[in-house]
């Protein structure tokens, strides 16, 4: 447990806390933490999802930009890896990921909850990347997921402009997944993730790394990739348990041992 990050587990869901007030700034420290409550429950094996939450007043407001202001081009070079590699870890999980967003979401704060698989968000949510505001650009890889999820030319006007994008605007574009009111999107994020506490784990990981993978090459190679992860459950215990399960008892019972 981190000083500002803390992985909590329970029912088989490892709920990612940040906690660093007033608004969650991720700093260098923050940074840090994330990458090591990644790497665990990238690593535990009684985490089958993960749910991405702030609080309940506020996502991340952004990157520590007062400890942004005290460093050179020459240290930012070799931190911006860190930068970078941060929100990466998130995004590498090889779970379902899915990012709780209450209050603000903005600049690494979007970015974060960009690195998620799906992202629920609160009436009253606010999303962006306003980092040009700074005379910046998003570094912590909100160029590209951002263009990825809404397409080029919606991505640089949220971008160009730095301006805030409400929940409604940002269900309607596909930034976010679902709009609740504001005291029900934890508890829906993690009843979302529960449904996948007795799932096969290597079947979820496979749609992950085939549909993540996929879309940075071309549709033949995407083919490939997807057939050898369809090819490669075979050697699991979870593929002959659900294909028996369904035979002799129809879809939906297999229970699953992650094996």
């Amino acid at each position: 447990m981190g000083e500002f990050v803390r992985l909590e587990v329970a029912d088989g869901v490892a709920t990612l806390r940040l906690d660093r007030p007033k608004m969650n700034a991720i700093s260098f420290a923050v940074q840090a933490e994330l990458r090591e409550a990644a790497a665990e429950a990238t690593e535990r094996e009684d985490v089958r999802a993960v749910v991405i939450w702030g609080g309940e007043r506020v996502f991340a407001a952004g990157n520590d930009v007062k400890e942004m202001a005290e460093v050179s081009y020459a240290e930012m070079v070799e931190k911006s890896h860190s930068v970078q590699s941060a929100v990466t870890a998130v995004a590498a999980i090889p779970k379902p990921v899915v990012a709780a967003v209450n209050g603000y979401a903005l600049g690494g704060g979007c970015e974060l909850a960009l690195a998620a698989d799906v992202r629920f968000a609160a009436e009253d949510a606010v999303l962006g990347q306003p980092e040009v505001l700074l005379g910046i650009i998003p570094g912590a890889g909100g160029t590209q997921r951002l263009a990825r999820l809404v397409g080029p030319s919606k991505a640089k006007d949220i971008m160009f402009t730095g301006r805030f994008v409400p929940a409604e605007e940002a269900l309607r574009i596909g930034l976010v997944d679902r709009v609740l009111p504001a005291g029900e999107v934890y508890d829906e994020a993690l009843a979302w993730a529960r449904r996948f506490a007795t799932a096969a784990p290597y079947a979820l990981r496979a749609v992950k790394e085939s549909v993540d993978q996929g879309l940075g090459v071309d549709l033949t190679t995407g083919l490939a990739i997807e057939r050898a992860q369809f090819a490669g459950l075979f050697a699991t215990e979870d593929a002959a348990t659900g294909l028996r399960s369904f035979v002799e008892n129809g879809p939906g019972k297999a229970r699953f041992t992650g094996r």
